[in-house]
């Protein structure tokens, strides 16, 4: 795990390391034998303003990526945890913030856009959980893929707060 972090050479350390551990949570812990964190192989980071703090852990299948080009920044504080399937995605007038030592479990979907999304420090967020700062418009007539996004303001998760599952 020396070697391991987001280059190309370092993603093949972070391979090396993943056949020695068991799957799943199992590779948790190779998040902290590193400042650069764990990325898991099968994970798809495409987003131009992904800021991690250290020993972050990106677990499998997770999707961090820019879905518009005016989307904000994406910022991990350190030790947070993105277990499996977690989808994130960061549309114009969005970002999202996350506090130091949140855990957030698997197949969670974010997707922040009109208004930002800040979750705290020392959150636990449940699987399947959604986060939406939008809606669409329902004007009459009018297909829904056609109607304009609107929101009321941006999602604020305070410091230590549990949310369970489905939330």
């Amino acid at each position: 795990m020396r070697y391991a972090g987001r280059s190309v050479w370092g993603r093949i350390a972070t391979r090396l390391a993943t056949w020695f551990v068991v799957p799943y949570k199992g590779t948790a812990y190779l998040a902290d034998l590193n400042r650069q964190g764990f990325i898991a192989p099968s994970a798809v980071l495409s987003h131009p303003q992904l800021y991690f703090g250290v020993n972050v852990y990106i677990g499998e299948g997770v999707i961090i990526y820019q879905a518009h080009e005016d989307g904000g920044s994406v910022q991990l504080g350190d030790r947070v945890h993105l277990h499996r399937d977690i989808i994130i995605e960061v549309d114009a007038g969005g970002s999202l913030t996350v506090g130091h030592d949140t855990h957030i479990q698997p197949r969670c979907h974010f997707t922040a856009a009109k208004a930002p999304i800040r979750i705290g420090s020392d959150v636990q967020i449940a699987p399947y959980c959604a986060f939406y700062p939008y809606d669409h418009s329902f004007a009459p007539g009018e297909l829904i893929r056609n109607q304009p996004l609107t929101t009321k303001g941006g999602i604020l998760i305070e410091d230590d707060v549990w949310l369970g599952v489905g939330v």
